[in-house]
């Protein structure tokens, strides 16, 4: 496909919400229109691309929600979309609105998506990493990350001044259901005692050589990614084994870490990414993965875009000197 033929470029964003969305769709519209390129968006993800679902953007209007959590395009997982059927639907709604490029932003289910498209679609997509969890290889970095951290973080510290109050073991409970970036970053900035992550095998064994001799009058703090294999109650019944005296009490942040407004980062991180999708794609660039490494932009194939499975070594040597 000729480059040249790029006049009309499609939008959505797919999968969990993230702090930072509307940033990065802002610097799309944005970039866009300085090369006189329209811009259309596609409303809840895939289940608006198979439905022809698409409303005009433009960067004067999305400036307004820069601030604004969440992702105004709205997001859903869409079962239609994995059937060939609904695959074909998209791609005639495609060709009905004359889209030339398709720019999604999500996590590597999306990206997967993009590649099965891909098999029966021959316009150019590009991806941007939109997932609070951090768990995409091809980026240091991905869309609210550093937001959701920041909020678990305000929480964690409200959560110890209360149980500094009463002497109470605190398990709590961040989001990560394969990855333990959350709980590792907001564990380690909230001086927690414990933090019980996926990766790790025996962050459980440091916990409870901590716990069974515990009778202080300052606050026990736990934090624990729910994807943890141990899980949350199971960690609270096994506390309770070896130490039946604590008081212990369990909090689970949950979807309060998706919402709220983006951090600086998270702000600049939507700006540098939607403004680079646009650039790739002028030079050609198609099935990649706009990201950071390093501070520097770089792009990566979606057959390399998989889910991190383990922390690197240096975070990995934090977490036993500080959780054990």
């Amino acid at each position: 496909m000729k480059i040249t033929k790029i006049k009309h470029i499609g939008v959505f964003t797919s999968g969990g919400d993230s702090p930072g969305m509307n940033a990065a769709l802002y610097a799309i519209a944005k970039s866009a229109e300085a090369k006189s390129i329209k811009i259309s968006g596609f409303r809840k993800g895939y289940e608006g691309l198979i439905d022809g679902d698409l409303i005009s953007l433009k960067s004067h209007e999305l400036q307004k929600s820069l601030h604004q959590g969440g992702t105004i395009l709205k997001t859903a997982r869409s079962k239609r979309f994995m059937e060939l059927e609904g695959r074909k639907k998209a791609l005639q709604a495609l060709r009905t609105n004359k889209i030339d490029a398709l720019i999604a932003i999500g996590g590597d289910g999306t990206f997967k998506g993009l590649l099965a498209f891909s098999e029966i679609c021959d316009i150019p997509f590009i991806g941007i990493p939109g997932t609070i969890d951090n768990d995409l290889v091809g980026t240091d970095y991905t869309l609210g990350f550093d937001s959701a951290v920041n909020t678990s973080i305000e929480n964690i510290d409200k959560i110890r001044d209360t149980a500094e109050s009463h002497n109470r073991v605190f398990i709590v409970e961040v989001m990560g259901r394969d990855s333990g970036y959350i709980g590792i970053h907001s564990g380690l900035t909230t001086g927690a005692d414990a933090i019980l992550i996926p990766e790790s095998g025996k962050d459980l064994i440091y916990l409870l050589e901590k716990v069974k001799n515990y009778d202080s009058e300052d606050a026990f703090l736990i934090v624990v990614s729910e994807g943890d294999e141990i899980g949350t109650e199971l960690v609270a019944s096994k506390i309770k084994e070896v130490n039946p005296n604590v008081d212990l009490r369990i909090t689970r942040l949950g979807h309060v870490q998706r919402g709220g407004n983006p951090s600086a980062l998270d702000r600049m991180l939507g700006i540098r990414l939607g403004a680079t999708s646009i650039e790739v794609l002028l030079r050609g660039s198609q099935n990649v993965m706009v990201g950071l490494i390093n501070n520097m932009i770089c792009t990566t194939s979606f057959q390399s875009v998989v889910k991190q499975h383990q922390i690197d070594e240096e975070l990995q040597g934090l977490l036993e000197i500080f959780g054990s």
